[in-house]
């Protein structure tokens, strides 16, 4: 069964936020996103949206047809009736190809301690997940990038950064799927499209699909 519902509380005047579990009790991403299906396939009326993050989930709705006591009291039923499923159950592999040139590929080598070639065999050896999507459309947060290239953001974000970028920062790594500013690292772009409004779903990556690079010639 899905975790007992820790809080909902207001999220505005259009949205509720639901914490699951506790800051001493975190539970596992792949069990919000659980909880998150099981508010969308409640059948909810009135529901417009329902979006993860990484410790709690916002369900948006209509404030002209439904209230906030109707909506937070729906949201706790269908939490409380639906049994976790595997959240992921269609969840997809994907192959990226990567041409690792990107701006800051020496910095980070040199910052890292290692020699390029040993930044993108880090990089294209590692096996990451999509934890959720967020910042822009289509933009996946990708775990599981190696200690090795452990570096926080840049100190200076950039006020655009290329559609098609590969970049990390912290833990984690991601392809910007639109030209936007940003503070990752870039390691190189790629030609793939992660996000397109005439595709059904829009965002190539979805959560819970894995992600492997390859290095172009």
């Amino acid at each position: 069964m899905i975790s007992p519902v820790i809080a909902v509380d207001p999220l505005g005047d259009a949205a509720l936020t639901v914490t699951i579990g506790s800051d001493g009790h975190p539970v596992p991403l792949a069990e919000i996103h659980a909880a998150a299906r099981a508010i969308r396939e409640a059948g909810i009326a009135n529901l417009d949206d329902v979006v993860v993050g990484y410790t709690t989930l916002a369900a948006y709705y209509d404030p002209l047809r439904a209230t906030y006591a109707e909506m937070s009291g729906r949201v706790t039923d269908a939490l409380r009736q639906k049994s976790s499923a595997p959240p992921f159950s269609g969840a997809v592999s994907h192959e990226i190809a990567v041409r690792y040139d990107g701006a800051d590929l020496e910095n980070v080598a040199n910052s890292c301690d290692l020699s390029v070639d040993e930044v993108v065999q880090i990089h294209t050896g590692g096996r990451y997940v999509v934890d959720l999507l967020g910042f822009a459309p289509g933009f996946a947060y990708l775990s599981g990038l190696n200690e090795r290239l452990r570096l926080p953001r840049r100190g200076a974000p950039r006020t655009r950064v290329p559609a098609g970028s590969v970049a990390i920062a912290g833990l984690q790594t991601a392809v910007y799927p639109l030209a936007t500013p940003g503070g990752w690292h870039l390691l190189g772009k790629t030609e793939t499209r992660l996000f397109d409004h005439e595709r059904d779903p829009p965002a190539l990556l979805q959560p819970g699909d894995s992600v492997r690079f390859v290095s172009l010639p």
